[in-house]
């Protein structure tokens, strides 16, 4: 008994030491980020009653912690409480440097590395000690995510994956606190404005996607029902600053999330896609890179799914009323090539809203902008084989003018080369139809290398680029987005 009653009295003793030396880092590297911190001059934007440095401050304040009053030693639980904030403030520093908005531009790019050494220090020693022990085997029951080895959470990532379930609810509710309130009447951003400063919500924002951004493939999927309500809130946000945080985190849950872990919630995420198409320019590149990420992950087993037509009928409406917004255009020739293999053929009933668009951006002034209208040309091209369309022969035009236009242009020959490409595979699936249509050109002295380019190519090949068009579709139809 007295043996029992010593060896337990060791493994308290040892286990204290344990705690104390972690604490002992953890303020140590506080104090390597707080120093720099505190010769940072700041002042609040007028108006803004949140302060992020204070906030910085606060989570960094490691010695306040209240020891135990016995024995002056810290408890878990207090030790656990100020690791997650030490977290919060590392991720806020280092989120900061994908910010320009005024609460966070302040913070210089040292301080953000630091922030990510410390943290990485902090992690392997919490890995090794009998604090991050005892948890491996509390996360790994409720996550089913096993901590080392081979293929595993490695180090870096354990505090994270552990912290994440603590932080999401907290995270969750600061946002939420500034959202509109869709049952009040009046000017609904001023009163949600009243509840609680905005800033505190872009804090959180920025958090958050820092936390998620953490954690990819295959561990992210464990936790889709602690990161999924945060972002769905993000995104139900007024702040374009706060939403744009929730887009990046759905596109990085979309590239590292299986559609079966997303399945739970596909509906409410895809609607809540569609309302977001409106977004302001400053996030529509986001928003529509999410968009067609996950509606691709999430209904590419159902071709039929209304959601596609849904989508692109969302998008087109929002570029047919700005369709000079240049970065609106190159966000979306940018990014919907794997919604256009999603529709596949029925991309031919949305040809009266797409090639009018198309036309004006081919002869828009950027190169970029011609280049991308071009690849989407080729592949709605394949995906469909122009059938029954009116628009050949405007196509066949704009592509002519543009061939010709292209002389004053830098990316002239890449152009060219394209206009090329496309010309030659109308010809082999159109035959005779674009025989009449390219007659009118077949005269123009500043098209005489193209018309000669196409006379040299021949017709007889259309059954085998036929028959490669639908080998391709079949081979991207086999092909998932990511590791199932």
């Amino acid at each position: 008994m007295k043996n029992k009653r010593k060896r337990a009295r060791l493994e308290r003793q040892k286990m204290g030491d344990s705690l104390s030396a972690l604490h002992a880092l953890l303020i140590q590297l506080s104090e390597t980020i707080l120093n720099p911190l505190s010769q940072i001059p700041y002042t609040p934007p007028e108006g803004t009653p949140l302060s992020p440095k204070s906030t910085l401050v606060s989570l960094l304040s490691i010695k306040n912690s209240n020891p135990n009053p016995i024995n002056n030693a810290i408890t878990e639980t207090q030790l656990f409480n100020s690791i997650k904030d030490f977290t919060l403030a590392c991720a806020l520093l280092s989120s900061s440097q994908s910010s320009t908005h005024e609460l966070l531009s302040w913070i210089p790019k040292n301080l953000a590395i630091e922030a990510n050494s410390a943290f990485k220090e902090l992690s392997n020693a919490y890995v090794g000690s009998d604090l991050g022990g005892r948890n491996e085997r509390r996360i790994s029951e409720l996550l089913g995510v096993m901590c080392g080895g081979d293929g595993l959470v490695n180090e870096e990532k354990r505090l994270v994956i552990e912290l994440l379930p603590e932080v999401m609810p907290l995270l969750k509710d600061a946002i939420k606190e500034s959202s509109i309130d869709k049952s009040a009447d009046g000017d609904e951003i001023s009163a949600a404005s009243a509840r609680a400063p905005v800033g505190s919500a872009i804090v959180a924002a920025y958090q958050f996607r820092w936390f998620v951004t953490q954690v990819d493939y295959p561990h992210l999927g464990k936790l889709c029902n602690f990161v999924i309500p945060c972002a769905l809130t993000a995104l139900d946000h007024w702040s374009p600053q706060v939403k744009g945080q929730g887009m990046i985190s759905f596109t990085h849950l979309a590239k590292n999330v299986n559609a079966a872990e997303l399945s739970q919630y596909e509906d409410v995420i895809l609607d809540a896609c569609c309302q977001n198409i409106v977004s302001d320019d400053e996030i529509w590149y986001h928003v529509v890179e999410m968009s067609v990420l996950l509606v691709t992950c999430l209904k590419r087993s159902n071709p039929r799914s209304p959601w596609f037509e849904k989508m692109l009928n969302e998008m087109l409406g929002h570029l047919e009323r700005q369709p000079r917004n240049k970065d609106r255009r190159v966000a979306w020739l940018t990014f919907v090539e794997p919604l256009l293999h999603g529709i596949g053929l029925v991309l031919v009933a949305h040809f009266r809203r797409i090639f009018p668009l198309f036309f004006k951006w081919l002869h828009a002034d950027d190169d970029e902008t011609v280049l991308l209208v071009l690849e989407r040309v080729h592949t709605i091209m394949r995906l469909t084989w122009i059938r029954n369309t009116p628009f050949l022969e405007r196509l066949v035009d704009e592509l002519a003018l543009l061939y010709k236009e292209a002389a004053l242009r830098i990316a002239r020959e890449q152009i060219r080369s394209s206009v090329l490409e496309i010309l030659i595979l109308l010809q082999q699936c159109k035959g005779l139809q674009f025989k009449a249509a390219w007659d009118k050109h077949s005269n123009d002295v500043n098209l005489t290398g193209l018309c000669l380019s196409l006379s040299g190519n021949t017709t007889n090949t259309v059954d085998a680029h036929a028959d490669q068009f639908h080998g391709d579709s079949l081979q991207r139809s086999s092909q998932p987005l990511k590791p199932q």
